[in-house]
């Protein structure tokens, strides 16, 4: 039997330690909690995606009654910057999570204090995209750390890529 060691690569940073580029997509994905249909769990996602051509396209998680047939912030990005956008590789995707802190309070104060990372059904999705692409950045916001991972292959290691 042979043992198969698997190490990913995680920056950690601060925003203003990021690019311009990089602050503007996770402001993106930011502004797209509100977005979030979450009547339900109160959990609104967003996601930013860079394409090449340098356009921003964003989603948020859309949850309905008959769970489980609402989307995720980064399959509704992912599916709307591949409908809207034929061909463009996706470059980077930015994800924030946002709870409601309560009336009254800072809006802010409602993203969660570590980055929010996506359920493995949009890391499949993801993977395809990168598998048709190359690799696509991938930045976690959290108000006290971000999370930077050079691919959507660092988030899901052993994927399913052979379709």
């Amino acid at each position: 039997m042979k043992q198969i060691e698997i190490k990913t690569l995680v920056k950690e940073c601060k925003y203003d330690e990021l690019s311009e580029t990089d602050r503007r997509l996770v402001d993106a994905a930011k502004d797209a909690t509100v977005r979030a249909y979450a009547p339900y769990s109160k959990y609104q996602v967003g996601a930013a995606i860079l394409l090449d051509n340098g356009k921003i396209v964003e989603g948020s998680n859309q949850e309905n009654a008959a769970y489980p047939s609402g989307t995720c912030a980064e399959r509704t990005a992912a599916f709307f910057a591949a409908s809207s956008n034929p061909g463009m590789a996706f470059k980077k995707i930015a994800v924030a999570a946002w709870m409601d802190p309560g009336k009254d309070k800072n809006p802010e104060e409602g993203f969660q204090d570590n980055p929010a990372s996506p359920c493995g059904g949009c890391r499949q999705a993801l993977m395809e995209y990168e598998n048709l692409y190359g690799d696509i950045e991938v930045i976690l916001y959290g108000k006290d750390k971000i999370f930077v991972l050079p691919s959507v292959k660092a988030l899901l290691p052993l994927a399913f890529t052979d379709f």
